[in-house]
């Protein structure tokens, strides 16, 4: 099953990592372009080795990541170990803190069809060659995507309590939550976390398209070398990993947003969903998410002028012939996907991946604020997706919609890098691993 390994990581100086507030960044696909600018002002922080400037963008990370091994910027730990990783956090309008407690290591990339690593939804493929790229030029996991394993006796917590206490670096990131990080380097603490983890299967809760982009990577490097052993650095991904049986799985949700959509008009829209929604207005837009919350099949649309809540006639399943079953069809995400953006403004489910006309926003207020000011034609407010909603899906085999989870908060970059360069994958001769 799940084959996990230690790492040797690459991490900043002493002198740069006492100021880890300044060296960090958001990860590549939520970095908003105003936390680019401020970041790229400091020419270490790991946004130059994640999300660079382009053009030549991927060329530009692998020339900064030389430079800085060259000068010392950032050292590579001696011995292997496996990274505890805790976030604090707390959730708007709520006093109570969560610690979502994890661990990083490096795990094998396997492929969809071995099942053994489960993906829950769609990526974009644009997404997903610009990642290939940044990997194959710097040979580096600039920050792990995030797995959940499923563990009702918490028998790695003791582990993870244990070294946390004695952490490496300490900060408070853009969300707000406050992270901690620290490092297993005891030989038989490590076997009993891999030995534990050996069993199980993992659901890709976020990083799809970095783990994608590993994958591809993968099938070059094989076909390229004859003497392909499976333990070179290429068959491994860096993994964030954490138990689903936690109470600290916040799964938030992503609005979508539709612009330039010929021979759009309000009217021609509500008449089509007609057909399949009960069709109510609302006063105060600002409203709309409250209303919805806690209602199966129960949508927001925003307009210019009007707002309003909608909710799916059951027998309108008659007319459901998307080729899913049952599990995936009575989602939410698949229900606005089939009844509003397909049938109601026309594009087809095979073109919504690459849609130029549907944008994601994981902020209700923003998309408000893009509709009233006439930057976008409608905005379509969702709920957020259970842990049970992704487990179903993982286990029938089908995905979700494009970007239909958003688990928070976010992993952070900076912490620690993970290199597949082979000199620098392998562990030392003296290590057990």
């Amino acid at each position: 099953m799940a084959e996990i390994k230690p790492l040797r990581a690459w991490r900043y100086n002493r002198e740069l990592g006492s100021n880890m507030e300044a060296l960090t960044s958001p990860l590549f696909d939520v970095v908003s372009e105003k936390q680019r600018r401020t970041l790229y002002k400091n020419p270490h922080n790991s946004i130059h080795v994640s999300v660079p400037l382009g053009p030549n963008a991927a060329t530009r990370a692998a020339e900064t990541l030389l430079q800085w091994k060259n000068d010392g910027v950032i050292l590579q730990d001696h011995l292997p170990g496996i990274y505890v990783y805790y976030q604090y956090f707390k959730m708007a309008g709520h006093s109570k803190e969560y610690c979502r407690k994890g661990i990083i290591c490096n795990i094998r990339a396997y492929d969809w069809d071995e099942k053994i690593i489960l993906r829950h939804e769609n990526t974009i493929p644009k997404s997903v060659n610009n990642r290939v790229e940044m990997l194959e030029k710097t040979l580096l996991h600039a920050s792990p995507t995030h797995g959940l394993y499923t563990d009702p006796t918490f028998e790695l917590e003791a582990c993870m309590d244990d070294a946390i206490v004695n952490p490496i670096y300490e900060t408070e990131d853009y969300q707000g939550a406050r992270d901690v990080l620290a490092v297993i380097q005891d030989a038989s603490i490590i076997k009993k976390i891999v030995s534990h983890l050996n069993n199980k299967t993992i659901i890709l809760a976020d990083g799809h398209h970095r783990y994608e982009s590993s994958l591809i990577l993968k099938h070059k490097m094989k076909r390229e070398n004859n003497h392909d052993t499976g333990t070179e650095g290429y068959h491994f991904h860096l993994m964030f990993l954490t138990n689903t049986e936690a109470d600290d799985l916040r799964i938030l949700p992503t609005h979508r947003v539709l612009q330039n959509l010929p021979d759009f008009s309000e009217e021609k829209v509500l008449r089509k969903l007609a057909l399949y929604f009960t069709i109510k207005p609302i006063e105060e837009p600002d409203s709309l998410y409250d209303i919805i919350l806690g209602k199966p099949w129960t949508f927001g649309l925003i307009f210019k002028e009007n707002a309003y809540k909608i909710r799916l006639l059951p027998e309108a399943f008659l007319d459901f012939h998307w080729p899913f079953p049952d599990e995936i069809k009575k989602l939410d995400l698949t229900v606005m996907h089939y009844f509003i953006i397909e049938k109601a403004l026309g594009i087809p489910g095979r073109d919504q991946r690459q849609s130029d006309n549907i944008d994601f926003d994981r902020s209700f207020s923003d998309c408000l604020t893009r509709v009233m000011r006439s930057e976008a034609q409608l905005a379509i407010i969702t709920q957020e997706v259970s842990i049970e909603d992704v487990k179903r899906v993982c286990a029938s085999g089908y995905t979700m919609p494009q970007k239909s989870t958003y688990f928070y908060p976010k992993a952070i970059c900076g912490f620690l890098f993970a290199s597949i360069k082979e000199d620098e994958f392998q562990t030392p001769v003296y290590s057990p691993f």
